[in-house]
C-alpha cells in the first residue's frame, strides 16, 4: 500500500504568497517611498560650503538671506485666497443647480462640470487661448479699448481666476452628493417654524455639510499650495515650479541647487502633514445630525424675492459663460485652418480636420520677399510624431500604473479585512496612505534625485534616471502616488461584501485564493475598474511629475502640449500648434467624459436598472426591425 506523503507546511501556496506579498511591500515601502525621501532630507544638511567641508547650516543660512521666502509666501498667498474664492464659487455652482429653483438648472450643470472633463495643462491652454497677448478676448478688448494692456492675463490675478474655475470639480462631486443626501423633512420642519428661506439656509441646511466643506476646504488649501500647471505657463514665482527648475540647475550655475529644492520639498510636506493631521483630528471628532426615521428628498427651494430671483439668474449665467466659453472655443477652434487661428475667426469657410489628422506644406515670406515652403509643417494630432508618441507614451504608463495601483491595493485590503485586529494590518494600511503625507513634487523630486545613480544596489545598481528608464521611474512613481485614494475607494468596497459568502465557501472546501477570486473579486470589481478609470484619467494628462522627470525619453502628453505653448512657430516649424493643441484639448474632454461616463453613467447603475435598458435597447431593436421588414 502506497503511503500518503502530505506536502510540507511551506509549500503551500497560501503561505508563499504571504511570503512573496510581505516581501514585495517591505521592498515598496522602504525601497520607493521611505529611503528616497530621507536621502532628500539629508541632502539639506549635507551640502559643501566654498572650503570644500560639509556645512550643516548652509542652505538654512541661503534660505534666510536669498529670495527662498518669497516662493513660500507666494504658494501660500495663493492657497489662502483660493481657499476663499474657490469656496464661493462652489458652493453657489451647488446651490444654483441643486437647492435652488434656477431655470435651466440642468444645462448650467453641464456647464460648471466642464472641468472634471479637462484639467491641468489642457484646462490653463484653454484659458490661455482666450485671455493670452493674443487670445480672443483680449484681442477683442484690444479692438474697442487700445489702451488694454495685453498681457494683463499673467502672474498672481490670472492663475488665481485659472485656479478657482479649475478647483470647483471637487465641490460638483463631493460637495453636491452631501446636499442631495440632506433630509427635507428638516428643512421643511424650519420653514413650518417661521424660518425665513436665508436662516434655513444658514441654520439647518450649511451645518450638515461642515465635514464636507472642511475637508475641500484642506485639499482646496493643498492644491494651491502645490500648483504646478498654471504658476508654470501663466508665469507666477511658486514653490513647485522653483522646486523643478532647481532640480534642474547645477553648482556651476547657482549656489547648491539640489539642496535648495530639497529643502522647498521638505517644507511643503511639513505644510502638508499639518493640514492632514488637523483633518484626519476633526475626522475623529464626528459630526452627526438627527435626522428623521423616514428621509424625505430635497425639493428645490424657490426665491420669493423678486430682486434675489433675478440676481441669482444673472449670477448663475455670468458663472455658466467663464465655464463654457474656454471649451466652446476650444472645440470651435479644433475644425478652423491655421490662418483662422492665428487671427482668432471663426468661418465655415475656414472648417477644416487637418488639426486632428493629415498633413499640409506652410507657405511663407522671407525677410528678403522670397516665398518659403516648409513641407508638412502643418500637422494634425495624429499625424504628428511628437503629438501621436505623447499619447502613446502617457497611454501606456498611466494604464500601467493605474492597474498596479488597484491590484497591490486589492491585495493589500483584502489582507487588512483578513487580519482586522492585528498590529500588522494596521501597518500595512497606514503605509499605503503614507504618500498622502507627502507632496506629489518631493516624492518625484526625491527619485530624480536619488535614483539618478548607478550604486543603487536594491535595482541592480541601474542608473533608473537614464535614458529609457526613466518610464519605469515614472511608473513608479504613478503608482505610488496614486495608492492612498485607491486605498480609500477600494477599502470602502469591502465593506459591501457578506462574509457569509466567504463562511459558504469555506465550508465548500475552496481555499482562500479560490474564495477571493470568485466570490469577492466579482463582488468589488464594478469599484476596481472605477479606481483604474479615474486613477487613468487623471494620469494621462498630468504635468506636475511629467514635468519634474522631464527628458527626451519621457516626454508624456502634458509635456508635448506644453511644449506646443512655447515653441509656435519658431523657425517656421509647428506653425499650427495653436490649432494642434485646441484638437488635443478635445481629445483629452473625449477620453475623459468617455471614462466619467462609464464610471459615474453605465458603471454607477444597480443590477435593475442596467437589466432595465437591456430590454429597452432590445425593444428599440425589434421596432427598427418590424420597420425595415414592412418597407
Amino acid at each position: 500500500m502506497k503511503e500518503h506523503t502530505t506536502r510540507p507546511e511551506w509549500l503551500k501556496p497560501e503561505l508563499l504568497f504571504r511570503v512573496f506579498g510581505t516581501a514585495f511591500f517591505v521592498y515598496l515601502f522602504f525601497g520607493f517611498m521611505l529611503i528616497p525621501c530621507l536621502n532628500t532630507l539629508t541632502q539639506i544638511f549635507t551640502t559643501k560650503g566654498a572650503d570644500g567641508r560639509i556645512d550643516p547650516f548652509a542652505v538654512i543660512r541661503f534660505f534666510f538671506a536669498g529670495s527662498m521666502p518669497k516662493f513660500i509666501w507666494n504658494s501660500l498667498k495663493l492657497a489662502i485666497c483660493l481657499v476663499i474664492t474657490v469656496n464661493v464659487v462652489g458652493i453657489s455652482i451647488v446651490l444654483l443647480t441643486e437647492y435652488f429653483d434656477i431655470k435651466g438648472a440642468k444645462i448650467l450643470r453641464l456647464g460648471y462640470m466642464t472641468t472634471l472633463i479637462y484639467s491641468g495643462v489642457a484646462l490653463v491652454t484653454g484659458y490661455l487661448f482666450l485671455y493670452d497677448s493674443n487670445g480672443i478676448l483680449t484681442s477683442w478688448l484690444a479692438q474697442k479699448f487700445p489702451q488694454v494692456d495685453h498681457n494683463w492675463f499673467s502672474g498672481f490675478k490670472a492663475v488665481l481666476f485659472t485656479m478657482t474655475f479649475a478647483c470647483t470639480s471637487n465641490h460638483m462631486l463631493f460637495l453636491r452628493n452631501a446636499i442631495r443626501t440632506i433630509d427635507y423633512n428638516t428643512v421643511e420642519a424650519a420653514r413650518n417654524l417661521g424660518a425665513k428661506p436665508f436662516k434655513v439656509l444658514m441654520k439647518v441646511v450649511f451645518p450638515t455639510l461642515l465635514p464636507t466643506l472642511f475637508s475641500l476646504t484642506v485639499m482646496t488649501f493643498i492644491t494651491g499650495l502645490c500648483a504646478m500647471s498654471a504658476p508654470t505657463l501663466l508665469g507666477y514665482n511658486s514653490i513647485n515650479p522653483e522646486i523643478v527648475r532647481l532640480a534642474g540647475s547645477s553648482v556651476a550655475d547657482e549656489a547648491f541647487p539640489q539642496a535648495r529644492a530639497a529643502l522647498l520639498s521638505v517644507i511643503l510636506a511639513l505644510f502638508t502633514i499639518l493640514l492632514l493631521t488637523v483633518l484626519s483630528s476633526y475626522e475623529h471628532k464626528g459630526h452627526y445630525l438627527s435626522v428623521s426615521k423616514t428621509k424625505a428628498k430635497l425639493v428645490k427651494q424657490k426665491i420669493h424675492n423678486p430682486v434675489a430671483n433675478v440676481f441669482a439668474h444673472i449670477y448663475a449665467y455670468v458663472l455658466f459663460i467663464i465655464y463654457a466659453t474656454p471649451v466652446v472655443m476650444i472645440i470651435l477652434f479644433a475644425f478652423q485652418n491655421y490662418p483662422a487661428i492665428r487671427s482668432k475667426t471663426l468661418s465655415l469657410d475656414q472648417f477644416t480636420l487637418i488639426n486632428f489628422f493629415g498633413t499640409q506644406d506652410y507657405e511663407f515670406m522671407t525677410n528678403r520677399g522670397k516665398l518659403k515652403i516648409r513641407p508638412n509643417s502643418i500637422s494634425g494630432v495624429f499625424s504628428n510624431a511628437d503629438t501621436v508618441g505623447g499619447i502613446r507614451l502617457s497611454f501606456v504608463l498611466s494604464a500601467i500604473a493605474a492597474a498596479l495601483a488597484c491590484v497591490i491595493v486589492v491585495v493589500a485590503v483584502n489582507y487588512i479585512f483578513k487580519n482586522k485586529s492585528k498590529k500588522r494590518s494596521t501597518i500595512l494600511e497606514y503605509s499605503l496612505l503614507f504618500p498622502w503625507l507627502l507632496p506629489t513634487i518631493l516624492i518625484c523630486y526625491s527619485y530624480r534625485t536619488f535614483f539618478n545613480a548607478d550604486n543603487i544596489w536594491y535595482v541592480g545598481n541601474v542608473n533608473l534616471y537614464l535614458r529609457e528608464n526613466v518610464r519605469f521611474l515614472i511608473i513608479v512613481a504613478y503608482t505610488v502616488v496614486k495608492l492612498p485614494f485607491a486605498l480609500r475607494m477600494i477599502k470602502a468596497a469591502f465593506y459591501a461584501i457578506d462574509e457569509e459568502l466567504e463562511d459558504a465557501a469555506r465550508n465548500l472546501g475552496a481555499s482562500p485564493l479560490v474564495s477571493f477570486l470568485r466570490i469577492k473579486l466579482p463582488i468589488i470589481l464594478p469599484s476596481v475598474l472605477a479606481v483604474f478609470a479615474l486613477n487613468f484619467n487623471s494620469l494621462f494628462t498630468e504635468y506636475d511629475m511629467s514635468a519634474t522627470f522631464h527628458s527626451s525619453y519621457g516626454k508624456t502628453y502634458a509635456m508635448v502640449m506644453q511644449s506646443m505653448t512655447m515653441e509656435e512657430g519658431r523657425d517656421g516649424y509647428n506653425v499650427n500648434a495653436s490649432g494642434r493643441r485646441c484638437a488635443s484639448t478635445v481629445f483629452i474632454m473625449v477620453v475623459s467624459g468617455l471614462i466619467l461616463y462609464l464610471v459615474y453613467g453605465v458603471g454607477a447603475r444597480d443590477l435593475g436598472e442596467r437589466l432595465q435598458a437591456k430590454e429597452r435597447r432590445k425593444h428599440r431593436r425589434e421596432k427598427w426591425v418590424t420597420r425595415l421588414r414592412r418597407n
